[in-house]
């Protein structure tokens, strides 16, 4: 299977694979859980959701909190 949309423009938002994992699941789980407490149903899987806000610029390295300690702690 193949990732739409391509890794190479994924990368002219996020420079490496890994911080392109780290910031897509950190959106994903951020897109399930707002639905959740709102009560909505999603169309398409979280992870689809934040793979394409990276592919339209909407989201990039520098707009998520990368620190590994969540919550202040």
């Amino acid at each position: 299977m193949m990732l739409y949309p391509a890794m190479s423009k994924l990368n002219s938002y996020i420079p490496n694979r890994y911080m392109l994992v780290t910031v897509v699941a950190r959106r994903a789980r951020q897109i399930a859980e707002d639905a959740d407490r709102l009560g909505l149903h999603l169309d398409e899987k979280p992870v689809t959701i934040a793979i394409n806000e990276v592919a339209d610029g909407k989201l990039d390295a520098t707009s998520m909190n990368l620190d590994i300690a969540e919550n202040g702690e």
